[in-house]
């Protein structure tokens, strides 16, 4: 199973997102855009997993969730990763409380690193990614996209809930569901 540890952002922001892409989708027609649907924010990237690896990522999900509030985060501008001539990602921007949202990823990371899943040596950075270049050297269209998202504001979201998705033929279906249960 190819499965990753997410928080997804609601009908709101995949509302103002599917209003907002067909005019992006215009401007690089040639990118592998994400379907609204899958719109999510990636926590952990576990890769591929035995099935009997499932219940103890679960268990770790099920002692992290409890830990943490949910939280109010903003999706509004964006920027592209890569050259800035020839992108290779395209990504909205993520505000509002990220720091508590860097807190819980700090904890499903460090809760699963005794589970041999080693955490990404990058500092953690929340972003919504829409679409990917084909081609390894970028996009140059991709880098148009990203300075049509400046000034685009799609809005809030409450997270609360950590979600563990099975990526199965290009499309992510939950394994578990962790409320987010901790009063503030």
């Amino acid at each position: 199973m190819r499965l990753f540890v997410a928080v997804t952002l609601g009908e709101g922001i995949e509302s103002q997102a599917s209003a907002a892409l067909p005019r992006l989708k215009a401007l690089a027609p040639h990118a592998r855009w994400v379907p609204t649907a899958n719109l999510h924010l990636t926590l952990c990237f576990l890769g591929e997993v035995e099935a009997e690896r499932l219940q103890p990522v679960k268990d770790v999900l099920t002692r992290v969730g409890p830990a943490h509030a949910p939280l109010v985060l903003t999706v509004e501008g964006g920027g592209s990763f890569g050259s800035p001539a020839h992108p290779r990602v395209l990504w909205a921007g993520v505000g509002g409380d990220t720091k508590a949202l860097g807190a819980l990823q700090a904890d499903v990371a460090g809760g699963l690193k005794p589970l041999g899943f080693e955490p990404e040596h990058r500092e953690y950075a929340a972003h919504l990614t829409l679409a990917r270049a084909k081609v390894p050297q970028g996009d140059r269209q991709l880098a148009e996209c990203a300075r049509a998202l400046q000034g685009e504001k799609w809005g809030e979201a409450r997270v609360d809930r950590l979600v563990l998705f099975e990526s199965l033929g290009g499309k992510y279906h939950p394994r578990a569901e962790v409320p987010l249960s901790r009063a503030s």
